[in-house]
């Protein structure tokens, strides 16, 4: 018999191990539906992991902060996922949870372009509505490699490389394209709704310059679409306010990639800056300050 604790401290018992989509099935239907994924003795593991010994257990929903990065996770397979499908030639590295998002960093012959980011992101609203499951499966290594290989997927064979003691890993089937992943993952694309791509830029495989160069497509994901609007909302009112932004179109100042740091002022931005430095001296005075250099 396992038993399972709840975060309100009540108690069910089963006979058998118990994954924890069933614990939830057991407690409701609706309970079951906006499950993400769980909290076993304070190590988040996915909704169809099996529990086989007494525990502990917080169902994650959309609701939960840890649910909300699940997705963001789960949406940079997804990237992976749409990428594949229309670039079958891009080899994929790796896709992190980042601050309010997420990004994907990606091998491809050419650049990607902003029309190619609003195809990925597209293909990705499409293979949504296909509402799929996302199928865990413990691999082990060899056949991990071999099927890597079959797939022309360098980099993730390199990453086996990095893990030498790691005899099984997480791999995550979508549909026909395949990731590798500690988890945990949604267990359904139908949570992934509230998204969107933001920009591309140019990252190195390892951080390192001395490597092969890389396309990151980053983007950003929430539980629902208000959380969504009100994050693009932020975002926009920011932009507006952007110093550099407002001293382009006052023609203050500009900044070029050829210095960076380096501001170079317009007499518009210089006059103000005069004032202001005069002003700091007299309060630099007043108060018995000396000014150094």
């Amino acid at each position: 018999m396992i038993t399972i604790t709840l975060p309100d401290g009540s108690r069910r018992e089963f006979e058998n191990p118990v994954t924890v989509m069933e614990v939830a099935q057991s407690i409701g239907a609706g309970l079951a539906k906006a499950t993400v994924a769980g909290s076993v003795d304070g190590r988040l593991v996915d909704a169809s992991d099996r529990i086989d010994h007494d525990a502990s257990l917080r169902i994650i929903t959309p609701k939960d902060e840890e649910g909300v990065e699940i997705i963001r996770h789960s949406c940079a397979h997804l990237v992976g996922h749409a990428v594949k499908q229309l670039y079958p030639e891009a080899k994929m590295v790796i896709g992190p949870v980042i601050a309010e998002g997420f990004y994907y960093d990606i091998w491809n012959e050419r650049p990607f372009t902003p029309e190619d980011l609003a195809a990925i992101e597209q293909r990705m609203r499409e293979l949504i509505e296909q509402d799929y499951e996302v199928v865990k499966k413990v691999t082990p290594r060899a056949e991990v490699i071999e099927l890597f290989k079959a797939r022309g997927e360098d980099y993730k064979l390199r990453l086996v490389e990095d893990m030498p003691d790691e005899t099984a890993m997480g791999l995550y089937h979508h549909q026909e394209y395949v990731d590798m992943c500690r988890g945990p993952h949604v267990p359904n694309t139908r949570f992934l709704k509230a998204f969107k791509l933001t920009r591309i830029s140019g990252a190195y495989w390892r951080g390192d310059a001395k490597n092969e160069q890389l396309q990151r497509i980053y983007g950003t994901a929430w539980a629902d679409k208000k959380q969504l609007d009100a994050y693009i909302l932020r975002v926009e009112e920011a932009d507006k306010r952007d110093h550099r932004k407002i001293a382009r179109q006052q023609e203050l100042f500009h900044l070029q990639e050829e210095a960076p740091g380096l501001v170079f002022w317009h007499p518009r931005g210089w006059a103000i800056w005069q004032v202001v430095e005069q002003y700091m001296r007299k309060v630099y005075r007043d108060t018995g300050y000396g000014e150094v250099r």
